[in-house]
């Protein structure tokens, strides 16, 4: 089993940054694809960014790219979400995600749905 951790979250002001950290034990993450979700009051849970095993692959929701960067540190067993320029709209729960297939470093899933391991969420609130 895996436990993911997540810390970091807090009130920023708009045009702020922000690092979310997660942090995996139970078992070496090194090739799970790990991703970040967030969801705000009344909306879907929706992906913010994912990463893959290998680190090759990152995927962006278009409203965070050129804004967000989520990498990995194997060594540390932990991922990040590097947040800049904030806005509003960013307030939300995140939470950090974790899942495998097989032997895949590549494997970077983009739905809530096919990931099998969620944190507890960290409360991210950025006022204008």
């Amino acid at each position: 089993q895996v436990q993911l951790v997540e810390s970091g979250g807090g009130l920023v002001q708009a045009g702020g940054s922000l690092r979310l950290s997660c942090a995996a034990s139970g078992r070496t993450v090194s090739n799970y694809a790990l991703g970040w979700f967030r969801q705000a009051p009344g909306k879907e849970r929706e992906l913010v960014a994912a990463i893959s095993g290998s680190g090759s692959t990152t995927v962006y929701a278009d409203s965070v790219k050129d804004r967000f960067t989520i990498p990995r540190d194997n060594a540390k067993n932990t991922v990040y979400l590097e947040m800049n320029s904030l806005k509003p709209e960013d307030t939300a729960v995140y939470y950090c995600t974790a899942e495998r297939r097989g032997g895949s470093y590549s494997y970077t899933p983009r739905l809530a749905a096919q990931y099998g391991y969620w944190g507890q969420g960290t409360q991210v609130t950025v006022s204008s």
